[in-house]
């Protein structure tokens, strides 16, 4: 066993010795390491992570006769089967080895593909206009549905991995690279529909069908135009929607585009529960079914469903609240309350919110003590309970005010860990 000391001297060892590219998990060596420390170096850039199927090592000073040694020493036995041999097994796996499982990996992705009546070469050998429609029919052959698109990310992940570790083997790493790129333009294509996805911008692409049904604005800088949703005639594109040939990827685009912002809209208010489930019904019947019609009845759902959306983005307005009140007045309502009521509600809500960020959410990390957040959850009940800031009294029973302030604690605990709330304002 070596002491702490020592041990501190072989760390400080390895790292005079090695330069380590985290994101690329490359380790260089440029010192004679042996035994245990070469073992250590080696570990640290095979450390196991997400994504990586490897770890790469750019040896300058020919470390792979210790490295055998020190494997045969720490690791397991040498050809003769015994602990230590006198030739211990090569640390390295077979170039070939490798190859095969890169060619595996490949073929596999393009199988997928030509399954669904799509060739690589399609793409390979295209330019211009006709690569960008080869590779719009890669997409919507893989955006059948969501269990499609996530075998092919995970196939075309594989790829990537398996020819990341075999980067260095010059000239035969050549022979896969055509394929390997083809795949990658696919799949970074598919990244970018989705962390691009846009509303305004699907919108734009779709502006040919429904010219005459969009109401069109320019903005006073450069020629971009805004579509305004509402003013879409629904019938007419329903109509053009059917001719189009990516009908697949539009739909996928769209449904990721509203995932996002309902995503957003549900960080802001948890009760907005009716607009999940509504969109999970929508999102189910289309990979329950395959058909043209389906797919055309999910253009029609979502487009609809983001109206809904809108109308709900804008009801703060139309209750003359802002969005973080409006949290707290649905928080606080309940069915059967007199105009007089809703009105004195949306008064407590803002007064509330109001008193919250002056005293108790304006201290410092609140969230962290139990004794402060004792008093956020205290300061919420004594408000709602008092007779002349709190809730109507005679439509509120004290278990109806410790469930809402339950309600009202859980909620400002989560979106205000600081004021101004970055939920609200990032």
């Amino acid at each position: 066993m070596l002491r702490s000391e020592s041990l501190s001297q072989e760390k400080c060892l390895i790292r005079r010795c090695m330069g380590v590219d985290w994101d690329n998990s490359i380790l260089y060596l440029d010192k004679p390491l042996k035994a245990h420390t070469l073992m250590q170096a080696i570990a640290r850039a095979n450390r196991v992570a997400e994504g990586k199927n490897n770890g790469l090592i750019v040896d300058y000073c020919g470390i792979l006769k210790n490295l055998r040694k020190a494997l045969a020493d720490f690791a397991g036995a040498g050809d003769d089967g015994r602990l230590g041999g006198d030739n211990p097994q090569d640390p390295t796996r077979p170039k070939e080895e490798l190859l095969a499982e890169l060619g595996e990996a490949i073929m596999m992705v393009k199988t997928f593909l030509s399954d669904r009546g799509f060739s690589t070469s399609t793409i390979t050998g295209a330019e211009g206009f006709g690569r960008n429609a080869a590779i719009m029919q890669a997409k919507e052959a893989i955006n059948e549905d969501d269990q499609t698109r996530k075998q092919f990310e995970v196939m075309a992940r594989e790829v990537f991995k398996k020819f990341k570790a075999c980067i260095n083997i010059r000239p035969q790493i050549n022979d896969f690279r055509i394929d390997r790129d083809v795949i990658n333009i696919i799949y970074k294509a598919l990244q970018k529909d989705r962390e691009s996805a846009d509303i305004s911008q699907i919108m734009m692409e779709l502006h040919k069908l429904v010219d005459n049904s969009v109401e069109v604005t320019r903005s006073e800088v450069g020629e971009s135009k805004v579509y305004d949703i509402s003013q879409i005639d629904f019938e007419r594109l329903r109509q053009e929607f059917a001719r189009i040939a990516n009908k697949k990827t539009t739909v996928v685009n769209l449904r990721d585009a509203l995932a996002a912002r309902l995503a957003q809209l549900m960080q802001q208010n948890p009760l907005r529960t009716d607009f999940q489930k509504h969109f999970e019904e929508i999102v189910d019947g289309y990979n329950s079914e395959k058909d043209r019609v389906t797919i055309e009845r999910t253009f029609e759902a979502l487009l609809k469903f983001h109206n809904e959306l809108t109308e709900e983005e804008s009801r703060a307005m139309s209750e003359n609240l802002s969005d973080e009140t409006l949290v707290f007045f649905d928080m606080l309502k309940k069915p059967t309350l007199s105009r007089k009521e809703i009105d004195r509600i949306k008064k407590v809500a803002v007064d509330l919110l109001d008193t919250l960020k002056k005293e108790k959410l304006n201290i410092d990390n609140w969230r962290e003590k139990e004794s402060t957040r004792d008093a956020v959850r205290q300061r919420i009940y004594d408000y709602l309970y008092d007779d002349r800031t709190g809730l109507p009294v005679d439509s509120y029973e004290e278990d109806e005010i410790k469930g809402i302030t339950e309600l009202l604690f859980n909620h400002v605990y989560r979106v205000y860990p600081k004021v101004p709330s970055p939920i609200y304002f990032n």
